[in-house]
């Protein structure tokens, strides 16, 4: 008897192998998705120093992602991926290590190592799946990454209680090296029959240029980096919530994790994406985290309201994340893919870079509740700019009705 055909599917390049890909990779980032901002916090002490440490890794991670591409074209994809994957392990070390700058180190390590995998694996999706099975794969990818998400965020923050700041860490680094070796199990290498010699490229400034010139492509590029900058609002800024209102640091955890772990309900949002189309699910989405968000900072003397509202806003951003790839994904052309996703990939570091620095400034005036305002106030702009997006773009098409006569009889099926 053969293998079921979901471990054959496993064993090969395709949707679920790149699902399962990315949720090892998400849940070797998620299990220090709170612990990272709490112990930011232990060493600095407020929002607002947290908030200049985020900053500066991120952007030290901007910079190395520009030379993602360079680095592809000398070496190979799949070395690059790999050495996202030693980043990602690598950072762990860091962090355990006493004293701030081993800390700060790793904070940045991480974020480079991400970049990398994450610019990697959509250079391979885009090589192996077609554009017709996006609205398919992508809420795929993101459902098997929900139990990463949804277990992640509390059980570092556990873990760190109960048995060690050191604990989380090593797991995160055991995870990486797991990924890296699914990676390599799976021999991807890029895809003779769809990958062409792409157009050179003299500069990484050339190839901004390029990428920002093209309208729908700008779109996605918004869209998804607004759509990032609430959750770095939320990942960063649910945990010092809870520990400043008196909630502590599992309780936020715990609501960190509830809120990611909406990801579970992407098979439904994928399949209201192919229904009603990307536009009205961004628009809906946006809506629902923009007021449920602003209304955290009214409600700052009640907590577990505060808490209610952030849960709210988090299931109107699951949704869109649903879709959240597809506006890039349907728009860049084949030749231009290397240079275009690793534009596109830096709306990861453009989100981590932009709130911690603007709240750096602003926490020094105003009071944590001016974080939900902001994030709220962005979020609202964004549900009016998702108005552009096409009606019809991500909407399946019904299948056909045939109306040819039935022949003399021949009765009707």
């Amino acid at each position: 008897m053969g293998r079921p055909v979901f471990l054959k599917r496993l064993g090969a390049p395709g949707a679920e192998a790149f699902a399962v890909l990315f949720a090892l990779e998400s849940f070797a980032r998620a299990i220090l998705a709170t612990v990272i901002p709490l112990e930011a916090l232990r060493f600095l002490g407020d929002a607002g120093g947290v908030s200049a440490a985020f900053f500066s890794s991120s952007l030290c991670a901007l910079a190395a992602s520009l030379g993602i591409p360079w680095l592809v074209r000398k070496t190979a994809r799949r070395w690059v991926y790999s050495l996202g994957f030693l980043g990602l392990a690598a950072a762990p070390a860091l962090f355990v290590l006493p004293g701030f700058e081993p800390f700060m180190a790793g904070m940045v390590v991480r974020a480079i190592g991400t970049v990398a995998v994450t610019v990697c694996l959509s250079l391979y999706i885009l090589d192996f799946i077609a554009k017709k099975d996006l609205s398919r794969s992508e809420p795929m990818r993101l459902f098997y990454s929900a139990a990463a998400w949804m277990t992640g965020p509390f059980l570092g923050v556990w873990l760190s209680v109960n048995f060690g700041r050191e604990l989380p860490f090593l797991v995160s680094a055991g995870v990486s090296l797991a990924a890296l070796g699914y990676f390599w199990f799976l021999r991807i290498t890029e895809n003779p029959a769809v990958v062409q010699k792409a157009v050179p490229v003299p500069t990484p400034l050339a190839y901004v240029r390029r990428y920002f010139a093209q309208p729908r492509l700008r779109l996605a590029w918004v869209m998804t980096t607004g759509r990032n900058v609430w959750w770095v609002v939320f990942f960063i800024y649910v945990p010092v919530y809870a520990v400043k209102t008196g909630l502590g640091p599992e309780v936020g955890g715990a609501v960190v994790s509830v809120g990611t772990g909406f990801l579970f309900l992407t098979p439904l949002s994928g399949r209201l994406v192919r229904r009603e189309g990307i536009r009205r699910v961004f628009v809906l989405g946006f809506l629902l985290a923009a007021v449920s968000t602003i209304l955290v900072a009214v409600t700052i003397s009640e907590p577990w309201l505060g808490i209610s509202l952030i849960v709210c806003a988090a299931l109107g951003m699951s949704a869109i994340d649903a879709g959240g790839n597809m506006l890039f994904l349907f728009a860049v052309r084949r030749h231009e893919r290397a240079e275009m996703t690793t534009v596109y990939s830096t709306y990861r570091d453009v989100a981590d870079i932009v709130p911690p620095g603007v709240f750096s400034i602003l926490l020094r005036v105003f009071e944590l509740p001016a974080v939900f305002v902001v994030g709220g106030a962005v979020t609202l702009a964004l549900a009016l700019l998702a108005r552009r997006i096409h009606p019809r773009l991500g909407r399946e098409r019904p299948p056909a009705v045939r109306s040819d006569p039935q022949p003399l009889g021949e009765p009707a099926q």
